[in-house]
């Protein structure tokens, strides 16, 4: 693996905060929403690292974190529009939930990405991208996203019926 450059540090740091503060919301509150302090923050440190995302370029062409912060900031638009518009109407929350916690699942599949192939330092658990584990944890964050969408959507909908 390249070696961290200080805007990746950044990117890390803001990351993680997403990360904790993103699980943190989801289990006081059940959902992310800009109507709590740890939703905002979440919010908002995810926004930093998708940027940042952006930037960093340490394989030298658009890649798949590339494209996974641009549907991080796809994700946080329909998000977004959907929280303070009617525009979807009696969908909006719904709608709203499911893509704040698509954003949580996109943070996730980089973060156990690198994990894997940094950590520890000097002897990573993994030496490949390639790796069938990646695999393997790419799906057990898939059927977790789908099983928490699932039970934050009938929580959303027992609220409003």
């Amino acid at each position: 693996m390249p070696e961290i450059i200080p805007l990746g540090w950044f990117h890390t740091a803001m990351g993680i905060i997403a990360l904790a503060s993103g699980v943190i919301t989801l289990v006081r509150y059940r959902e992310i929403t800009l109507q709590t302090r740890s939703g905002q923050i979440y919010l908002a440190a995810t926004l930093i690292t998708a940027l940042t995302a952006l930037a960093i370029f340490q394989h030298g062409t658009f890649g798949p974190g590339h494209a996974l912060a641009v549907m991080t900031l796809l994700a946080l638009g329909v998000g977004t529009v959907a929280a303070t518009t009617k525009v979807f109407g009696r969908f909006s929350r719904y709608l709203m939930a499911l893509s704040y916690s698509a954003t949580l699942l996109f943070h996730s599949i980089p973060a156990i990405t690198d994990g894997l192939l940094r950590l520890p330092v000097g002897d990573p658990v993994l030496t490949s991208i390639e790796d069938p584990v990646l695999k393997i944890c790419y799906l057990v964050l898939l059927i977790l996203f789908l099983v928490g969408a699932s039970l934050q959507l009938r929580w959303i909908h027992k609220q409003l019926h």
